[in-house]
């Protein structure tokens, strides 16, 4: 496929803009990486502090904190790198009016940067694990392929998203909604017993993708299970789909970039 000969004969460029990535998320900040920890430890306590009053006991009894922890580091990878993938042709409209590059390489630098970035956030899952009295297990290995599945449809998704938003800048405005809405249709302040008698909005949360995702990564890390591999390996699916749709939509828009920007 073209877009692999280009990954391979752009792959220096592809390494500097991931280190690009993940160097400027926290360029002039005097903690620097650090914040890649605390970003997501911030979120966890105001979630851990105002949720288990609202919702009783949050998490069925559960430590509800480690809950929160293993739900919302996956999610908030697939926040950033969405939210910041769907802006990426826009915000680099100044290189690409002037020199030539595949413009792939822009949406997988920013999900592979995300990927790398969420490894780093994993580390705080595992502390909190540890601390907790929860521990690890060997099921801990699951997690490397429940994260490159997510990333996977994070670029099949951001594919379509940044080539569109250089046409229409309603897209970003649409895509932070979606994403506020997606938060609290997947599983990670609640658990989906709680909705067991809804009938539809049920499945409709049992079928998001990301309720998935979100549910393998607590098996691995959390409950010490084998995940269930059937549904992950349709979202994976769909992720692959996913992916070559959007790669044929971007290569079909990329071609007005430079006129739109």
């Amino acid at each position: 496929m073209q877009i692999f000969k280009n990954l391979y004969a752009y792959r220096e460029l592809l390494k500097t803009n991931i280190k690009k990535d993940i160097r400027g998320r926290y360029k002039g900040s005097f903690l620097g990486v650090l914040w890649s920890f605390i970003n997501p430890l911030l979120q966890v306590v105001v979630y851990w502090i105002v949720f288990p009053y609202l919702m009783g006991r949050g998490a069925d009894g559960e430590n509800y904190l480690i809950y929160l922890i293993t739900g919302l580091i996956p999610w908030t990878f697939f926040l950033t790198t969405v939210s910041s993938g769907t802006t990426v042709i826009k915000s680099n409209a100044g290189i690409i009016k002037k020199v030539y590059f595949p413009r792939e390489i822009l949406p997988i630098s920013t999900v592979a940067s995300g990927l790398v970035n969420f490894f780093i956030s994993c580390i705080i899952i595992v502390l909190f694990l540890l601390g907790s009295g929860v521990g690890v297990s060997i099921t801990i290995i699951q997690v490397p392929v429940i994260a490159l599945v997510e990333a996977a449809l994070a670029l099949g998704i951001v594919f379509i998203l940044s080539a569109l938003d250089a046409y229409v800048q309603d897209v970003e405005n649409i895509v932070q909604f979606i994403l506020n809405m997606m938060l609290y249709g997947s599983p990670i302040i609640y658990h989906l017993n709680q909705f067991s008698s809804a009938g539809l909005l049920y499945k409709l949360i049992s079928l998001n993708p990301m309720t998935i995702l979100i549910n393998s990564f607590r098996d691995a890390f959390m409950y010490h299970q084998w995940i269930n591999w059937g549904p992950l390996g349709i979202v994976a699916l769909v992720s692959l789909i996913l992916i070559v749709a959007g790669y044929a939509i971007f290569r079909k828009l990329e071609k007005g970039f430079a006129e739109k920007l």
